[in-house]
């Protein structure tokens, strides 16, 4: 049987090695290495550029070595426009698009699921039903938003 893909948002990587919370880094390697493997994960162009901003070299090093050889999808322009609708519909704050990018990357790439430690923009039931609404209205599938613990 064919594996659902799972989109893996910057949050989750950087989980991995977050000290500072040590009982979301648990979750997320607890995720990691027995929930993980029933999917094939994927991430984003998007994902990659934001771990090569994170200032702390080391953490960066080990975030980019994590998700080595994890399949990348890239943003192009229909994942932008559905990005833009998300965020034009209010679904996503402007100032936060990048999170709009990274729901919108997904679901033009038929992802069934994305996982975040986002609460405040991605995992929340109004951002799940109103993208959904937004999807089918498009045309497109449905897609999960949950957090690490929940897949």
């Amino acid at each position: 049987m064919k594996k659902q893909k799972v989109y893996l948002d910057t949050t989750v990587p950087s989980a991995y090695f977050d000290a500072r919370a040590p009982d979301r880094e648990q979750l997320t390697k607890t995720f990691w290495f027995d929930r993980l493997p029933d999917f094939d994960p994927v991430i984003s162009n998007i994902v990659l550029s934001e771990i090569l901003d994170t200032p702390n070299e080391e953490k960066r090093l080990k975030m980019k070595q994590l998700v080595k050889g994890i399949e990348m999808v890239i943003l192009n322009e229909e994942a932008d426009i559905l990005a833009k609708e998300y965020v034009r519909r209010g679904i996503i704050p402007e100032k936060y698009s990048a999170d709009a990018i990274h729901i919108a990357i997904a679901v033009v790439n038929g992802v069934r699921y994305l996982v975040s430690w986002n609460f405040k923009h991605i995992v929340k039931v109004s951002t799940r039903r109103e993208v959904n609404l937004i999807n089918a209205l498009l045309g497109y599938e449905g897609i999960e938003l949950l957090a690490p613990p929940e897949l």
